[in-house]
């Protein structure tokens, strides 16, 4: 009883607070799938936190999506740089054989 009181709680808290960090997001999905595994909820405790768990599954998506995205920025800039300096190095060389 306790558990099923504890993930009604789990799950109004998050809904009353919808924007949670990466970690947040991770630990809370972490509890709902403990709570789920226990086997001891109702089906309908266990069917509501189930649709947490995909919303708190989508924000954690989210967060990993956005940080793949500003790697993918950071390489093409990194990449940029480094092909910048090579033709610069390149212009250099050229330059001294003359």
């Amino acid at each position: 009883m306790a558990t099923a009181k504890k993930a009604s709680a789990t799950h109004k808290d998050s809904v009353q607070n919808p924007v949670l960090d990466y970690e947040a997001a991770r630990t809370e999905l972490e509890g709902i799938v403990r709570q789920l595994e226990s086997g001891n909820l109702t089906l309908e405790q266990s069917l509501s936190l189930w649709q947490r768990g995909e919303e708190v599954a989508a924000i954690c998506q989210r967060w990993l999506d956005g940080a793949m995205e500003k790697l993918e920025v950071a390489r093409e800039k990194l990449d940029s740089a480094d092909d910048e300096d090579e033709e610069e190095l390149e212009d250099e060389l050229d330059e001294e054989e003359e």
